[in-house]
């Protein structure tokens, strides 16, 4: 662990968010339901993620930190690394393993401070986290802590500069309700990663369609789609719903 055996204070909107995912996993049976998101959301950030690795073969290690129900776990196990889950609620864990794949090891522990000791992977996931995280600085700190040094580490997050983002915090705010997720800046993430131990960090943009539009999920992922989106940044900010770092933690001093 990054602080031996202390254990972390939590604020309440992280409390929070740990008692909705054990509620999440108690209720439910889906991939999507326990992760808390909608079945065509958590497919969209599925096929994206699996569309910026490509046909690449996986090696070594790799921990899918917040891992959920194993989504993305049991993807990095079929490119042929080894693979462990970290989750800190102890039922999605449980409906993790009986999804029956013995070669993907299970582990409930805090991704801010896992129990690992440094470069313990060869890579590092974390999809799914950061929007329910007072700041992602510590978590972005301890994946860098424990993937070895040419390891990759890839983050997702919410959009914190998406129009409808935007416009969903400034209504929050008028009504005196507290935020329900945490949005992230885009190049702060970035920029963050950097601070961290990441070198050549790359940003990806991600749009996401609501679930009452997913069957209009396809026109973001065209190839039209995603080259208006690396040229023009300013596009991506504005209209994605969520975003990817991808770093290579920089050799030890």
């Amino acid at each position: 662990m990054a602080d031996g055996n202390r254990p972390r204070a939590q604020e309440p909107f992280e409390k929070g968010w740990r008692r909705r995912f054990t509620r999440f996993a108690e209720a439910s049976e889906d991939d999507a339901g326990i992760a808390g998101w909608s079945p065509s959301g958590l497919q969209a950030r599925l096929q994206n993620f699996r569309w910026l690795l490509g046909d690449r073969r996986l090696a070594g290690l790799w921990a899918d930190a917040g891992c959920g129900a194993g989504t993305y776990a049991r993807d990095l196990a079929l490119r042929g690394c080894r693979v462990i889950g970290f989750d800190y609620s102890v039922p999605t864990i449980t409906k993790a393993r009986a999804r029956g794949n013995t070669d993907i090891y299970w582990a409930v522990a805090d991704v801010t401070d896992l129990p690992v000791p440094d470069d313990a992977f060869d890579g590092a996931l974390c999809f799914g986290v950061v929007q329910a995280l007072s700041s992602s600085d510590r978590l972005v700190r301890e994946l860098a802590r424990v993937v070895r040094s040419g390891g990759e580490v890839w983050i997702d997050a919410l959009n914190g500069w998406c129009l409808p983002h935007v416009s969903e915090r400034l209504r929050r705010w008028v009504q005196g309700r507290p935020p329900h997720v945490r949005y992230e800046s885009p190049f702060q993430l970035k920029r963050m990663a950097k601070e961290c131990g990441l070198c050549d960090v790359h940003l990806y943009w991600i749009p996401i369609f609501p679930a009452r539009f997913a069957t209009l999920q396809w026109l973001g992922e065209t190839q039209v789609a995603r080259w208006i989106l690396k040229v023009l940044p300013i596009v991506g900010a504005l209209t994605s719903h969520a975003i990817v770092i991808h770093g290579v933690v920089e050799p030890r001093p």
